[in-house]
């Protein structure tokens, strides 16, 4: 089969002809449609991400959505033809999806979406799963909450946008002008961080009293903003790029929370992936209902131009998530 693999760290990605995997017990053969790129995919390529703790060569893509071809021993629920997504590979030593065929672990798969297309179920897992596992499993986001999302225009940012207003809550959003009228769209109120200080919108939108959820998706500097923003004692504050050293008095000052999310960590380690596909099962009923859809970037890639793909993604220059169309 035709595969997109790295064989060193920060060289080009080459597309080669591989052996086609089989399916082992526990495990799902899928033709794969799409791919959907993260930024953690350009960050493996360039040798920039040890906690992905991905083995070369390797074939990357984390996202797919496809078509079952074919169900391992021991494995119910799937069948040959069902269509699913998931957040299935492409770190450890997990096969990626920028490959026509993957077997992967069925627990990490659900049923696709019946009103979304491959390149729209492709762009989900990861994000998703980032989104739900912070604001749903860590804070139990409700209604009557105000929730401040910092990037709510990014790939996780616009899903935890989404999530939250489905399950009631008041939700606000951080941005880059350009990002203002998308964070709008979505349902939220736009916050433009480039003008408005956090003393500023804490303010404005809480009376000085601070918000019940921040979830971070930025890092660095934001998530300090972030513990600077959370509401006095009842307060929970989430990060899913809580990778560096910082104070946490502020926090501390308030007698809040934090929670620390890191999706990777059922694949690297096989313990919870059953929760993974859990959590894409309600996301494809939110999907079904109306209430959540990614945003995509209009342009179309393939197998044999993967590398322009992350170069997009690399250059800041997407709008929406960059989808690999696997089968052209």
């Amino acid at each position: 089969m035709r595969a997109v693999v790295l064989e060193q760290f920060d060289t080009p990605l080459v597309l080669s002809e591989i052996d086609e995997p089989v399916a082992g017990p526990g495990q799902v053969l899928v033709k794969v449609k799409a791919s959907g790129v993260n930024p953690l995919d350009t960050k493996i390529r360039a040798g920039r991400a040890g906690h992905a703790k991905s083995r070369l060569p390797a074939v990357l893509g984390m996202d797919l959505a496809g078509v079952v071809e074919e169900a391992g021993a021991e494995v119910t629920g799937f069948t040959p033809g069902d269509e699913v997504y998931g957040l299935t590979g492409g770190v450890g030593d997990l096969q990626g999806s920028l490959a026509e065929y993957v077997a992967v672990d069925a627990r990490l798969l659900a049923h696709k979406p019946r009103s979304l297309s491959m390149r729209q179920a492709a762009a989900l897992p990861l994000v998703v799963i980032t989104a739900w596992e912070g604001l749903v499993d860590r804070a139990r986001v409700r209604a009557g909450q105000k929730v401040l999302i910092h990037g709510g225009a990014g790939g996780i940012g616009h899903v935890a946008v989404q999530i939250a207003r489905a399950r009631g809550a008041e939700v606000y959003a951080t941005g880059s002008p350009r990002s203002l009228k998308s964070i709008e769209g979505l349902g939220a109120t736009a916050i433009d961080h480039t003008t408005t200080s956090v003393d500023e919108y804490v303010a404005r939108h809480t009376d000085g009293e601070g918000f019940d959820i921040v979830y971070d998706t930025v890092g660095g500097a934001t998530l300090d903003a972030s513990f600077a923003a959370v509401r006095t004692y009842t307060g929970h504050v989430l990060s899913a790029l809580g990778w560096g050293s910082h104070s946490l008095a502020p926090l501390s000052f308030r007698g809040a929370t934090y929670s620390g999310v890191f999706t990777l960590l059922p694949m690297l380690t096989g313990r919870g992936r059953e929760h993974h596909g859990e959590i894409l099962r309600e996301a494809a009923s939110l999907a079904d209902s109306g209430a959540l859809k990614p945003l995509l970037d209009t342009r179309h890639f393939t197998l044999a131009t993967v590398p322009d793909a992350h170069a997009a993604v690399e250059s800041g220059t997407a709008r929406g998530k960059v989808v690999i169309d696997v089968e052209e």
